[in-house]
């Protein structure tokens, strides 16, 4: 596991980020609570209605096997708060090889307004700048009001609509597609 306490005065303290590589059981139990109430409070993530528990739990297990994926976990006090996902691009994309995408992002209601996105994000750009991305790319749900002011506040440019982007209870919803360079660099 990778650590980083973020030092942003924006952050309360006892928030920590980290790339996980392994889920205790007690961290197992933490990120599907986490996932399931972030969901129920529609905060993203694709669902909208929580899987039931042994599927949420075979999800984030597979997260951490798939080659490519990287699990990034805000923690308050120890206890997982939210998650976020960095995909490497895929070897046959050559041309794209300089970017990565984050996904899956979402914090726990519980644990809102204490910077664990924040750090989640600072996070992902600190170990993609360290793997040669200079890119990072992503795309939000028009109704996720509280993360877009969280990219927009930490440089990411929105760049295109998805007019029909989702369906959320009957509604097409918007999709904002988002970029920031993370670095310079010729690869």
């Amino acid at each position: 596991m990778e650590t980083m306490t973020a030092p942003s005065n924006t952050i309360e303290p006892g928030v920590t980020a980290e790339r996980v590589t392994e889920l205790s059981a007690g961290d197992l139990s933490d990120i599907v609570d986490a996932c399931t109430q972030a969901i129920v409070e529609g905060g993203g993530f694709g669902w909208l209605t929580p899987p039931d528990r042994p599927d949420m739990e075979k999800y984030w297990r597979g997260v951490l096997l798939m080659p490519g994926r990287h699990l990034f976990v805000s923690r308050v006090d120890g206890v997982i708060s939210g998650a976020a996902q960095l995909l490497e691009t895929p070897s046959n994309l050559e041309a794209q090889r300089h970017s990565a995408q984050i996904t899956g992002h979402f914090v726990a209601p519980w644990a809102r307004g204490r910077g664990n996105g924040k750090a989640i994000v600072r996070s992902i750009e600190f170990y993609a700048r360290e793997r040669g991305y200079s890119v990072l790319k992503l795309d939000l749900r028009e109704t996720q009001t509280a993360a877009i002011a969280l990219y927009n506040g930490l440089g990411y440019v929105r760049w295109g609509i998805n007019p029909y982007y989702a369906m959320v209870n009957g509604k097409m919803v918007e999709g904002y597609y988002y970029t920031k360079k993370i670095q310079d660099t010729d690869q």
